[in-house]
């Protein structure tokens, strides 16, 4: 569980990234959560674009991953979501909370 100071940490961090994936009508596959998962396991920190023709609010996203991934939940806005885990791996460790 991360504390407020460092979700708004976070959030300043993800300010300059740009979306990694995004998610459309496919919806939640297993092959999404994968890349997902192998993303946050080597960079930490992503951002995901919710397209307008998939069949989940952004909010509904973001505790989705957050509950089948353990990550955790940064940001939900607009069509943006941030979600944060701690590389399990010392040397892929790239944010200091």
């Amino acid at each position: 569980m991360i504390t407020t100071k460092q979700r708004a940490s976070l959030r300043g961090m993800a300010n300059d990234l740009q979306a990694l994936y995004q998610l459309g009508k496919n919806g939640m596959t297993d092959e999404f959560l994968a890349q997902i998962d192998e993303a946050l396991s080597v960079k930490e920190l992503i951002k995901i674009t919710v397209l307008k023709n998939a069949f989940y609010e952004t909010k509904e996203v973001m505790q989705m991953l957050c509950d089948s991934l353990n990550c955790e939940a940064v940001s939900a806005i607009g069509s943006k979501v941030v979600v944060y885990r701690q590389a399990k791996d010392e040397k892929n460790r790239k944010i200091k909370l």
